[in-house]
């Protein structure tokens, strides 16, 4: 645990998301240079992507890796959904809507304070992006 107030390379416990794709490589291109994650580590083994890391600029991260059917507790591609945070929803839609993402929820204010939108990504998996943070933690 860093007790000062210095940065530290080593990173707080996080929810990881994961997810698997026919096409790793494709999926990994639409969601950095399309929707604007970060490229943070790819790997590859045997033609394949084993892992990669896409970090989201405003905090948080998804894993994903190419599909093996064989693998052990490998996800059909498709059927992953994911709810991002951001403070540039207005931005992300019209980029997002101008570079051609499957938008299959407009941009709306929600009645729970939030404004978002909803993409479908080339494998099919489902991106929600919207201001809201989740509710404060109890005391």
């Amino acid at each position: 645990m860093n007790t000062q107030n210095t940065p530290t390379t080593t990173r707080t416990p996080d929810v990881w998301p994961t997810l698997q794709a026919h096409d790793a490589p494709a999926l990994i291109d639409f969601l950095v240079g399309t929707v604007g994650f970060l490229r943070t580590a790819v790997y590859e083994d045997g033609g394949r992507v084993a892992h990669a890391q896409l970090d989201w600029p405003e905090g948080g991260a998804v894993m994903l890796g190419s599909y093996d059917p064989a693998g052990d507790g490998c996800l059909k591609p498709g059927s992953f959904g994911a709810y991002v945070v951001t403070d540039h929803v207005d931005e992300l839609y019209a980029r997002l809507a101008r570079a051609g993402a499957q938008v299959v929820r407009e941009i709306e204010d929600q009645p729970y304070g939030s404004r978002e939108f909803a993409i479908t990504d080339p494998e099919g998996n489902k991106w929600s992006f919207g201001t809201y943070r989740g509710e404060p933690r109890p005391n």
